[in-house]
């Protein structure tokens, strides 16, 4: 291979690799974003505020509340009203855990959901996709009872 011919293809290769290198997203930048948001929608409880909470859900939002999975952005809105009509929220949560795919379009945050006294009454799961627009809606969630956890108010989070 001439000398020509192999300066070119370096100077290719290392263009591609600086190119994929660039793309790359920033993970632990993503991850806080994620983070962010995840209390950012918390906060719609704890504010009171179902018009804010409905801004997170994405158009195609599943959420695995009672026994059948609800879908769809206004089908989730409509059922979880009723945790937004007492002054006080029935429950409130918090991630713990955020990590995000390399892709960065996908992520997952998990952690804590408490009773209005602050017990820990079960833990939440939930998947969120960056939309074209550069913010993240909720797209899956799902909430486990906490272990041992079987008194609950009728209002309260029974469905969680």
């Amino acid at each position: 291979m001439s000398r020509s011919k192999q300066l070119m293809l370096t100077s290719m290769t290392l263009l591609m690799a600086n190119t994929l290198i660039a793309q790359e997203p920033d993970l632990v930048q993503l991850r806080q974003q994620v983070e962010d948001t995840e209390r950012a929608f918390a906060a719609t409880m704890a504010d009171r505020d179902h018009g804010a909470f409905t801004s997170f859900l994405s158009n195609e939002a599943v959420f695995f509340s009672g026994e059948e999975p609800l879908h769809g952005k206004q089908q989730v809105a409509d059922a979880w009203k009723v945790y937004f009509e007492n002054p006080d929220a029935p429950f409130s949560w918090e991630p713990q855990q955020v990590e995000v795919l390399v892709s960065g379009t996908l992520a997952l945050s998990s952690g804590p959901v408490s009773d209005r006294g602050g017990k820990l009454i079960a833990t939440f799961t939930s998947i969120w996709r960056l939309d074209a627009s550069g913010n993240w809606r909720i797209i899956f969630d799902k909430g486990n009872r906490a272990c041992g956890d079987t008194v609950r108010e009728e209002s309260d989070s029974s469905e969680l």
